[in-house]
């Protein structure tokens, strides 16, 4: 896929998660950041045009019109602006509705099972497999509270050393991705702004995958299938303060 294909398809979706959009978004540094860019832009665009229409307004603004004290000279022209108005409210509703549609707010709850995050964790991994190995950002805590923070969660103290830290498309939600060094190795983390009701786990060749509920997300570990995930993820859930 060359870039203007690339880009061109970002554009229509920011989140497009097929494997050819992220294998070119891992291919360099700038392709990542241009993704990176467009979804926080696409977030801060579905924060802005969440906004309340009554339901009554077209008609609270007809009723305002009629109750004006109209003289008879202008009586054809004042009924004619009225409708006019009626019409252009009715319409800037309506646009508001379809813009509404295009961009529509994320439900509290989203369709997603506790058995299918780990696997779409297993997949996201994978595709960014060959990025992430030669990535060192040698992240602090400091930075790692700042994109915790719309979570409404803050980490105490790192778990170990953070290679790489970022946000992510995770199936259309926003989700923080982070690259954990342990003991046994490197492991992935993410925290998903979806809640879950009980652990799950998937697998695959290479790796296996863990989700652990949080009080309002959910805490997914990418490992080797060979490798105990459930310490890691405890202790990063036992670092993790959220706010009351």
């Amino acid at each position: 896929m060359d870039d203007l294909e690339f880009r061109r398809r970002l554009l229509a979706d920011p989140n497009d998660n097929d494997p050819e959009i992220i294998k070119a978004k891992n291919q360099s540094s700038s392709n990542r950041h241009f993704s990176n860019e467009l979804q926080q832009l696409d977030q801060q665009l579905k924060q802005t045009l969440n906004v309340d229409i009554p339901d009554n307004l077209a008609d609270r603004i007809l009723f305002h019109q009629s109750s004006q004290a109209q003289p008879k000279t202008n009586h054809h022209y004042k009924r004619y602006f009225s409708y006019g108005l009626a019409a252009s409210v009715m319409f800037f509703v309506g646009f508001l509705v379809g813009q509404q549609d295009i961009y529509p707010q994320q439900p509290q709850q989203q369709v997603f099972t506790p058995m299918s995050m780990p696997a779409i964790a297993l997949q996201h991994v994978n595709a960014e497999a060959q990025f992430v190995e030669h990535t060192d950002e040698a992240v602090t805590l400091q930075q790692v509270n700042a994109k915790l923070k719309p979570f409404g969660t803050s980490m105490n103290q790192l778990p170990g050393h953070i290679y790489y830290l970022n946000y992510c498309g995770f199936d259309g939600n926003r989700a923080l991705h982070m690259v954990v060094g342990t003991d046994s190795g490197k492991m992935t983390v993410f925290i998903v702004p979806q809640t879950s009701s009980k652990m799950a786990t998937d697998s695959d060749n290479i790796n296996k995958s863990l989700l652990l509920p949080l009080q309002d997300a959910s805490l997914i570990i990418v490992g080797d299938k060979d490798e105990k995930l459930m310490p890691i993820a405890e202790k990063l859930k036992s670092e993790l303060y959220w706010q009351i």
